[in-house]
């Protein structure tokens, strides 16, 4: 019997069964940043929405101001402030080539506070990123440098932490570096799922089987023996990890796939960089998770990941000939970072059947391919797809229609489906309906939809056709914005009486939910006013701000460019 399996090779041999080589990093160096013990609710590499997560998530029991201390001795080499993100944010430096990362911070120590507080007011930008001197701020192991928060894009108190390669900002798993944690949890296995490798990712349904558990962590697909009609197939894995004494339901560290006992194809959570941690979207199964299903782990490379966290895949990307015909052995291994490993097993056959039709090209519904640049040109409407935009190949429908908006000056312009993700932003270009005043043209935005979603961009002009990028496919049209946004009061009125108040907010409100360059100026001087998740403005009371009667003027514009500006008198 001849087995014919697609595998990756080294030197044109068959893999060995250790398919990973252990990375070697110093235990104990890091300690624990915090003085509780560590609990994890999110780990390395554990799947998020449009990338993987980059470090660890640590319990702050529930509440904000933990105090953090410095994981080893080296000093402050960066300061983050950010409406979301990271939030507020310390980057450590350390002698060993490493750098820690603390994120979504309330106040640093108060050395660090107001050195920041004083680069604020010069800079006159709450937002800020600072590089300060080595010698500036040094500290040493256990040095208490920040209090813990809930700022930025977090959603909880808790302390999210990384450790990178200095030399080239590299993220690591956390994990691998001997932090004092329990862990003698396997991984659970859900589901498996099969998919069609003759045909577009994103142009089928994956096939999806429940999983039990067969003894032990031993875990086995529901049928056993598993038919295909197609020759070449593909797996997924839906799976989570947890440690000792925790319920959290968090990532898995590594998979390997084995058929008839030979290594096929693998990945591992070690290392990923922030300028690949969208290719999360290579990885899962993107159509199924869109489509509000779970998140299933793809066992195989597609062509348009680059700098993948697969194992050399990239020859042949984990697709399993099964064409002879014959039984073939399904082993999956999932391990976490202290190896407790479970496995997955069926048995795959091919058998020629009955397969739905491929999607086929039409002039409204080319295909596209990784790694090419390509375009598609209508009379009032283009697109193009760069290199490093699609993951697979794939046919992407356009379709134009009247639009009902008021504001809109071009036609409707539907272009891919949501459920085809896109690394990097590709380039539409429409004409709109009429010809419109160079006063019209300044204020014009190209307005996104999908489903509820939406977002605008500020237009380039190049005679009369309007330009922008976007990073989803969806409707696209043209749209002349004139309404500048609103700047609301929060909690108090003009002339207030605010003397027994510890702060002062508000809020901006546009049509387009979208503004830019908000600037506060108390009594015609910058004033610092905190913008955490981008949501209210707030002002707290201090020497910048002594009794008496003041005047408050903000002054807000949206991505169209309408400005708008108020101006507010109270008393403190």
């Amino acid at each position: 019997m001849r087995i014919l399996v697609i595998v990756f090779l080294l030197c044109s041999e068959m893999l060995p069964a250790q398919v990973f080589t252990p990375a070697i990093y110093p235990k104990g160096y890091f300690r624990n940043p915090l003085a509780i013990p560590i609990d994890l609710s999110g780990n390395f590499g554990e799947l998020r929405p449009n990338h993987y997560h980059m470090g660890l998530d640590l319990k702050t029991r529930q509440r904000e101001n933990q105090p953090v201390h410095a994981a080893a001795e080296g000093y402050v080499a960066r300061i983050k402030i950010e409406p979301g993100g990271f939030g507020r944010a310390l980057y450590i430096n350390h002698p060993n080539g490493y750098t820690t990362l603390y994120a979504h911070l309330n106040d640093f120590n108060p050395q660090l506070e107001a050195w920041v507080k004083e680069q604020q007011y010069k800079q006159q930008s709450w937002r800020i990123f600072l590089e300060p001197p080595a010698n500036l701020f040094p500290v040493k192991k256990g040095d208490f440098i920040a209090y813990s928060g809930n700022t930025g894009g977090s959603q909880a108190p808790h302390l999210h932490f990384e450790i990178r390669r200095t030399a080239d900002d590299i993220n690591l798993n956390p994990l691998l570096f001997g932090l004092p944690l329990t862990d003698n949890v396997p991984p659970r296995i859900l589901r498996l799922g099969i998919y069609d490798r003759t045909k577009s990712i994103y142009e089928q349904s994956a096939r999806i089987f429940p999983v039990k558990l067969a003894g032990g962590t031993r875990y086995v697909a529901t049928p056993t023996l598993i038919t295909v009609t197609s020759p070449q197939i593909s797996f997924a894995i839906g799976a989570f990890d947890t440690h000792t004494g925790s319920t959290n339901l968090n990532g898995i560290f590594e998979s390997i796939l084995y058929v008839d006992d030979q290594a096929a194809v693998g990945f591992q959570m070690d290392n990923i960089s922030y300028n690949d941690t969208r290719y999360l979207n290579a990885h899962i199964d993107y159509r199924t998770r869109a489509g509000g299903g779970p998140w299933l782990q793809q066992l195989f490379d597609l062509p348009g990941y680059i700098n993948s966290i697969y194992k050399n895949a990239k020859a042949q990307g984990g697709v399993i000939d099964l064409s002879d015909g014959e039984i073939h052995n399904i082993r999956i291994e999932v391990k976490d970072t202290y190896l407790n490993t479970s496995t997955l097993e069926c048995r795959v056959q091919y058998k020629p059947g009955t397969t739905s039709a491929a999607t086929s090209s039409s002039a409204n519904n080319p295909m596209f391919y990784p790694l090419m640049l390509d375009g598609f040109e209508r009379e009032d409407c283009e697109f193009y797809i760069g290199e490093r935009c699609l993951y697979d190949s794939v046919h992407i429908r356009y379709n134009r229609s009247a639009t009902t908006n008021p504001q809109a000056v071009s036609a409707l312009h539907s272009i891919g489906a949501s459920y085809i993700p896109l690394q990097e932003a590709f380039l539409v270009r429409i004409q709109p309906t009429r010809i419109l005043t160079p006063a019209e043209q300044q204020k014009t935005v190209m307005l996104w939809t999908a489903g509820t979603k939406k977002d605008v961009q500020k237009v380039e002009w190049q005679s009369n056709w309007a330009s922008a990028r976007f990073r989803d496919f969806g409707t696209y049209q043209l749209v002349v914005d004139e309404e500048p946004p609103a700047i609301v009061p929060v909690g108090f009125t003009n002339g207030a009486d605010l003397s027994k108040a510890s702060r002062i907010s508000f809020t901006i409100k546009d049509n387009n939910n979208k503004f830019k360059n908000v600037k506060p100026m108390l009594n015609g001087k910058w004033i610092r006013f905190t913008n955490d998740k981008g949501r209210t403005f707030i002002y707290r009371f201090d020497e910048h701000c002594p009794p008496g009667k003041h005047e408050l003027t903000v002054y807000a514009e949206d991505e169209a460019g309408n400005a708008t500006s108020k101006t507010f008198t109270f008393i403190r």
